[in-house]
């Protein structure tokens, strides 16, 4: 069965909509773990627009359970990254613009400065996977550059008409996660999955990790976060 990551940057984003001290990501991670989380999963953005440095530090130092940081292939956090040493980084794309990550990762356009900071970040001992598109030629540099696991986007499944959009979709995800698993790197997925879609994505074969956030908080603003983690749980599970 897949370990859940909990994403909690909307957490730190209701706190900087008011730039005070609450609600703590911080403590909202100790609740993920309490709940059943198997990961806690934060994005350091280069504007700092709801994660900072500060709850970076104190993750690392709190949290049990793996730590995946989400970043761009930027030279500052790349530093922060190899300081604090995250067990994971996923290196996803960034533009200031966007309200959340639209897309994956470039790798093949991308090709020499992906290798130059996933090979830093695993020099440090920190285990790299790259959020990328369900293209096959996408999978085969992630492959060719040696990183640790692909995280497959699935944004387009979880926008897809229920039926036979969704279906034709999620045959796109198991068809290129079957190409992960042969060119031997782990298999993670996350974007846009909710309690109603994320059973099918689940149940792919070999599927090692899922991180979710939108929808797991969203739930908890009605029934709390440790229960709403529990609920998602059984679902994947």
């Amino acid at each position: 069965m897949p370990e859940l990551g909990i994403n909690i940057d909307h957490v730190a984003t209701v706190r900087q909509a008011r730039r005070t001290n609450e609600p703590d990501p911080v403590w909202a991670a100790a609740l993920a773990e309490l709940g059943g989380a198997d990961g806690i999963t934060i994005h350091l953005r280069e504007d700092r627009r709801h994660i900072l440095d500060r709850d970076l530090e104190i993750l690392r130092r709190t949290v049990a359970v793996k730590l995946n940081l989400e970043m761009a292939c930027d030279p500052d956090v790349l530093e922060i990254a190899c300081r604090v040493k995250p067990d994971q980084a996923t290196l996803v794309p960034e533009r200031r613009e966007e309200v959340t990550t639209e897309g994956g990762l470039d790798a093949t356009g991308q090709r020499d400065r992906v290798a130059e900071v996933a090979g830093r970040l695993q020099d440090a001992g920190i285990s790299v996977s790259l959020f990328l598109d369900p293209e096959l030629r996408q999978i085969e540099t992630a492959a060719e550059l040696g990183v640790d696991a692909v995280e497959l986007h699935t944004g387009q499944y979880a926008l897809a008409k229920p039926g036979p959009d969704q279906q034709s979709e999620l045959e796109k995800l198991t068809t290129i996660a079957a190409e992960i698993r042969k060119l031997g790197m782990a298999l993670h997925a996350g974007h846009g999955l909710t309690y109603r879609n994320v059973h099918p994505v689940a149940d792919i074969e070999a599927m090692h990790e899922l991180n979710i956030g939108h929808s797991i908080i969203a739930r908890a603003i009605m029934v709390g976060l440790e229960k709403a983690v529990r609920e998602m749980k059984r679902l994947v599970t």
